[in-house]
């Protein structure tokens, strides 16, 4: 019989390679050499192989991914390894239906929806914060990009030469730095998108130390609600202004995160709430975005055996991640003049798992 394998690339989503006998049992051997089993991809089985190079963060090199792609193309099977025993292993389980591949998502930018107007973004270095300034750059916007790291900010500033990016490198936390990105946005502030913030480590509170709770909380909640003060006055004086914080999924919901994470991602909640109660007759909107899982560079990290069991179980519902660009298409929606009925909102980007 004639084989009707499709030839396995860099371009074939992680799906694609877990689903496939030889694919899954490649991936698979390359995974158990590391200590690791495919349920470990399972969050992004959506994206493509060669994704796994910039979101791994140097731990999926260019090389693994071309020995792999290689291996597979032979056919020559990790040792220990048979195709049929692939699923045993946890590299490849057969779908218990025909899978259906859903079309890829493609962003379509809107020509001019930013134009005249002047965007704080945080975090805007990597993830969805760059995902988000390269967006508002890419309407028309005039971006002010923040993040700690400058050598981030001029990357990303240099990736799109023909935008207007003023970089402001500085912690969000520190009220100098605060006032350098206000300075550098100037009398006119339309919008600003408080994407920076930091992961705990999964513990709860019988577990969680000072170090942990503080850290998150000054970035996550005392950061945001600083830059919110600082654009505000701008904001009121033209009675005009939209503000959106990026909570999470852990601002709906107790099994995302341990407690620091989760009662800071509750109280930007609560910031947002109040704002936009407070600022609605003066023509500033406040909303959030709470994303699922999304690949950034943000690392979950597990210093609690408690946490890591209790979280990892919630995860098994958790749809795939999406790529930051998907985020910043909900961030931009409510930072733009589209949503000018919309305040007071905690949008859900998270492919459905709220509802979970």
């Amino acid at each position: 019989m004639t084989s009707t394998r499709s030839p396995l690339t860099a371009e074939s989503t992680i799906a694609t390679w877990l689903d496939d006998p030889i694919g899954g049992a490649v991936l698979g051997g390359l995974l158990a050499q590391a200590g690791q089993t495919a349920e470990a991809l399972r969050p992004v089985r959506g994206i493509t192989l060669g994704r796994l190079v910039q979101m791994s963060q140097g731990a999926f090199t260019q090389e693994m991914v071309d020995a792999v792609v290689q291996q597979a193309e032979s056919g020559e099977l990790p040792e220990g390894w048979e195709p049929a025993a692939a699923a045993g292993n946890g590299a490849a389980a057969a779908p218990s239906a025909p899978a259906v591949e859903r079309p890829q998502w493609i962003e379509k930018v809107t020509h001019g929806r930013f134009t005249g107007k002047t965007v704080i973004v945080t975090g805007a270095g990597s993830g969805i914060g760059r995902a988000t300034a390269s967006r508002v750059a890419r309407e028309g916007g005039r971006v002010i990009a923040v993040d700690i790291s400058r050598e981030r900010l001029d990357e990303f500033a240099a990736a799109l030469p023909d935008a207007d990016i003023v970089a402001v490198d500085g912690d969000i936390t520190d009220d100098a730095a605060v006032a350098a990105i206000v300075a550098a946005a100037g009398d006119r502030i339309d919008a600003l998108a408080n994407v920076a913030g930091i992961m705990d480590d999964m513990t709860p509170v019988h577990e969680v130390t000072d170090a942990v709770w503080d850290r998150v909380f000054a970035i996550n909640v005392t950061g945001t609600m600083k830059l919110m003060r600082a654009v505000a006055p701008a904001m009121l004086a033209r009675a005009q202004g939209s503000i959106v914080n990026v909570a999470s999924e852990a601002a709906l919901r107790g099994s995302a995160a341990g407690a620091a994470y989760t009662a800071s991602k509750h109280a930007v909640a609560g910031l947002t709430k109040s704002s936009a109660f407070m600022y609605g007759p003066s023509g500033i909107r406040v909303n959030a975005v709470a994303p699922g899982p999304t690949i950034t560079n943000i690392q979950a990290r597990f210093a609690s055996e408690l946490g890591a069991q209790r979280v990892r179980l919630a995860m098994a519902a958790m749809p795939d991640a999406a790529e930051p660009d998907a985020l910043a298409a909900s961030i931009t929606f409510l930072l733009s003049d589209d949503a000018v009925n919309v305040t007071g909102v905690i949008l859900p980007s998270d492919g459905g798992w709220s509802v979970a």
